[in-house]
């Protein structure tokens, strides 16, 4: 379920759910965020977001999850969204050949508007379906693999493999920062940067701040 927004966390990070129309985003994040299946759920129009605390070692991660529709005529609205984005699941519907087709165009957007260190995660929605299955889990690996990417199959209505996706992307997004931040540090201390002990830090990584302590949990 949804956790407070005013637990302190160390981290504010914001991810995307990118796909086609029709392949489960928002149902993936409801199912995340509040842990609620909708089956009436309407296509979302422009832009949607919901907050999930998630707690990875000792610290407590605010993810901040964007919700972009799939129709064409809202890509120039959603492009700008990726902006500041550090992650994002690609998700394609396992019942519809041309969802899984159409991954190579969202791959390229992704390049051309997200950050170079962006963690994608590879999702192969409604699992539970698959006696219409039309694109095979191997298909799914294999793409993963060539584009060096994760890779899960998850079925939001029967709740199956949703955490373990959004927990795979939050974690390869704390290891990538946790890289930087010590890389930022390391030169710091190289070029003799004084440093305060103590002092609550914003650590800038791409576009969007990693804010420290309870900064990141005033939004």
């Amino acid at each position: 379920m949804a956790d407070s927004f005013d637990d302190e966390c160390d981290y504010l990070f914001k991810a995307v759910l990118i796909g086609d129309s029709a392949v489960g985003k928002s149902n993936l994040l409801s199912r995340f965020a509040r842990d609620e299946f909708h089956l009436d759920s309407k296509p979302t129009i422009g832009v949607e977001f919901a907050y999930r605390n998630v707690k990875v070692g000792d610290k407590l991660i605010k993810a901040q999850i964007w919700d972009t529709a799939g129709q064409e005529r809202f890509r120039a609205i959603t492009s700008s969204y990726y902006r500041g984005a550090l992650g994002a699941l690609l998700v394609y519907d396992i019942t519809r050949k041309g969802t899984f087709e159409n991954l190579k165009k969202w791959l390229h957007e992704l390049r051309e508007f997200g950050s170079s260190g962006m963690v994608v995660v590879l999702v192969g929605n409604k699992s539970d379906l698959d006696h219409s299955r039309e694109v095979g889990t191997e298909e799914g690996r294999t793409l993963a693999k060539l584009e060096g990417i994760s890779f899960l199959e998850t079925s939001a209505l029967e709740n199956l493999n949703v955490e373990e996706a959004f927990l795979q992307m939050i974690t390869q997004i704390h290891q990538v920062t946790s890289q930087k931040t010590l890389e930022a540090k390391s030169n710091d201390m190289g070029m003799g940067a004084p440093t305060l002990h103590g002092a609550k830090q914003i650590i800038n990584v791409d576009e969007v701040s990693a804010t420290k302590h309870a900064t990141c949990c005033s939004y």
